[in-house]
């Protein structure tokens, strides 16, 4: 703002230096230049000269100079009565002229600035400008060589996958709702795949879980139990379809299963908090309070998935943990013994089991 400011005085100083000589008045100028008036003043002069040199009586210096006074009066009156006819007109008309330069020129260069300049750069450095832009070109030229690609090769599933989630972040949701559609279609359905298509479905609605998307996150909850994705828009679903005592259920459910740390635990709090339950937290109470044999199910067909068909690291640390919140102390630590026999050669995934072990103080259960 003092940018502004600073350049709208700049403006207004540099149009007055140039305006204020023509709103002043010409009288006198007019009167000094003009050669009557010259004349019988240089012939007063002449007649004193010659009086003091005695080339004549004071008598006779007298009269002449009274004639030539008479004169110049007659001179002067005229020349004045000319330019006040004619100059205070003009004068009017400058000092118009000025005002009005003086309020519209700043203003047509500030909206033509506004339209045509670069305001931004007030705010915004050159560099800043400049890696932001650079960015959107290097994002808009890598989809455009994604979009090519697909465009010749329509049955890659994970090009699909992969463009999916970018349509996603650049807002084009219909885009990304076909993508996914794609990515589903030729490779096939997957918990997280189906819950990411379900969710740009929802982002696509305004965020309502209409029918046809609670049943992919009922396809996707049936494939992975725990799928956090699932569970959180399944409660959503509950909550909009004004079932509140099912959405409250779900999302506590969701929250005695979650690692602490896990990305989504906010918002569901958040949701909790706009249905009447403050903060709460993960622990043996909380699942007391929201039916503890819906939790065992659920962790039972986790178990089951992880145990016939193996998981992630972070798959068998939330089975651990859930074993933990349910107080199934001896089972989470086999749970715990048998994940790190299935990342035996996985370091990464073997400080995975082991951090979560030691977090839950499950001091027997390794080395």
């Amino acid at each position: 703002m003092v940018i502004w400011i600073i350049l709208l005085l700049m403006t207004a100083a540099a149009v007055m230096a140039v305006l204020w000589p023509l709103s002043r008045h010409r009288a006198l100028a007019a009167e000094q230049l003009d050669p009557n008036t010259q004349f019988y003043r240089q012939q007063l002069a002449e007649i004193e000269r010659d009086r003091e040199r005695g080339m004549l009586l004071a008598s006779e210096a007298e009269a002449a100079k009274a004639e030539a006074g008479r004169r110049l009066l007659r001179a002067t009156g005229m020349a004045a009565d000319s330019f006040a006819a004619l100059g205070e007109p003009a004068l009017r008309r400058r000092r118009a002229a000025s005002t009005l330069a003086l309020s519209v020129i700043p203003i047509i260069a500030l909206a033509l600035y506004g339209a045509y300049g670069s305001p931004h750069l007030l705010t915004h450095p050159p560099e800043r400008q400049e890696r932001a832009q650079g960015d959107r070109l290097d994002l808009m030229a890598a989809i455009s060589q994604i979009e090519a690609h697909l465009a010749q090769n329509p049955q890659d599933g994970r090009g699909w996958e992969v463009v999916a989630p970018v349509y996603v972040r650049m807002g084009r949701m219909q885009e990304a709702v076909k993508a996914y559609e794609a990515a589903l279609r030729y490779l096939g359905p997957g918990a997280d795949r189906l819950a990411n298509y379900g969710e740009a479905m929802v982002l696509a609605n305004d965020g309502l879980v209409s029918a046809e998307a609670q049943k992919v996150f009922e396809q996707a909850a049936g494939l992975d139990a725990a799928a956090p994705k699932a569970r959180y828009y399944l409660a959503v679903a509950a909550e909009q379809d004004g079932q509140l005592d099912k959405a409250k259920q779900a999302y506590l459910e969701l929250l005695a299963v979650s690692p602490e740390n896990a990305p989504w635990i906010e918002v569901v709090r958040q949701r909790l908090a706009s249905l009447g339950i403050e903060q709460p937290t993960a622990g043996q109470g909380d699942a007391d309070r929201v039916g503890t044999d819906d939790i065992a199910r659920m962790v039972a067909g986790l178990a089951e998935r992880l145990e016939n068909q193996g998981g992630s690291p972070e798959e068998w640390a939330r089975l651990i943990r859930s074993y933990a919140v349910l107080g199934q102390r001896d089972k989470a630590k086999a749970a715990a013994e048998r994940a790190r026999q299935a990342f035996a050669r996985d370091e990464a995934g073997l400080k995975t089991i082991d951090a979560m072990a030691r977090e839950l103080k499950l001091t027997d259960a390794g080395p």
